[in-house]
């Protein structure tokens, strides 16, 4: 049988933390964890469910899963986030390829909770995430929306069965974690080169909502669903300006 490790990057995540480690323990030979230094619980919980603990200061959403994996002893790895958790379906998933399947690259859908409600539309369903990998062959790039990079011949498996992702606890949760983002993103955009011009800043985030909310039938998740619609548009909007200003600020300088 495959060993497998669990990988979990946390800051201050006492309140997510302990329904995530129960919801791994049937798949997971192994649990690390790599935390950023919190100041609640979060330490206190992961040695209590027995997971091996690192404390190594923030790099970045990328660097920080790879040196979690590093101190890993299995090279299969499922990399999860605090906020996360396994279904009991994909736990069998994943205890099946255990069992029977050599090493491959796997993904699987993953369900959002937002304010109380599952969001089962627009753009944040079925949000597929490639989540489980050899470490050998692969490792995490990118400062926000981190992507896993791995040798393009490598087979990609769906498997069955939902994570649950408990994303935000209230509306004004979201909006704080949109101008977080919205920064590093925009940032990451500029250190690329990308520019942006009027017409993406005019007409992206309609199409942004039209989008999650129309073509993606958001509406059907009720009142949230056209939050969730609405705030995304605003977090493109806020990206692109955030873009253009850092594009001004350099040619000001230059």
């Amino acid at each position: 049988m495959n060993r497998l490790s669990v990988v979990i990057i946390t800051f201050n995540e006492e309140r997510n933390i302990e329904r995530c480690l129960h919801s791994v323990k049937a798949v997971a030979d192994e649990i690390v964890v790599a935390d950023s230094f919190s100041t609640d619980r979060t330490k206190e919980i992961c040695l209590r469910h027995g997971a091996t603990f690192f404390e190594n200061k923030w790099m970045g959403y990328a660097a920080q899963k790879n040196f979690a994996h590093q101190k890993s002893s299995n090279d299969l790895i499922l990399s999860i986030d605090a906020d996360e958790a396994l279904s009991g379906e994909l736990a069998d998933s994943i205890l099946k390829i255990k069992r029977d399947d050599p090493f491959h690259l796997y993904k699987f859908n993953r369900l959002t909770n937002y304010c109380g409600q599952w969001i089962r539309h627009g753009d944040w369903y079925p949000d597929r995430k490639l989540r489980i990998y050899d470490r050998r062959k692969a490792s995490w790039e990118g400062s926000i929306h981190e992507q896993l990079m791995y040798p393009p011949s490598e087979k990609i498996i769906l498997l069955q069965g939902d994570c649950f992702h408990y994303s935000y606890y209230s509306i004004s949760d979201h909006v704080r974690q949109v101008e977080k983002f919205t920064t590093l993103a925009a940032t990451q955009a500029f250190e690329k080169r990308k520019r942006c011009n009027w017409f993406l800043v005019l007409f992206a985030p309609f199409f942004k909502f039209f989008k999650g909310y129309f073509f993606k039938m958001g509406f059907l998740d009720g009142y949230f669903g056209f939050v969730i619609s609405r705030i995304s548009a605003h977090a493109t909007f806020l990206k692109y300006i955030k873009l253009r200003e850092l594009t001004k600020k350099s040619g000001e300088s230059s």
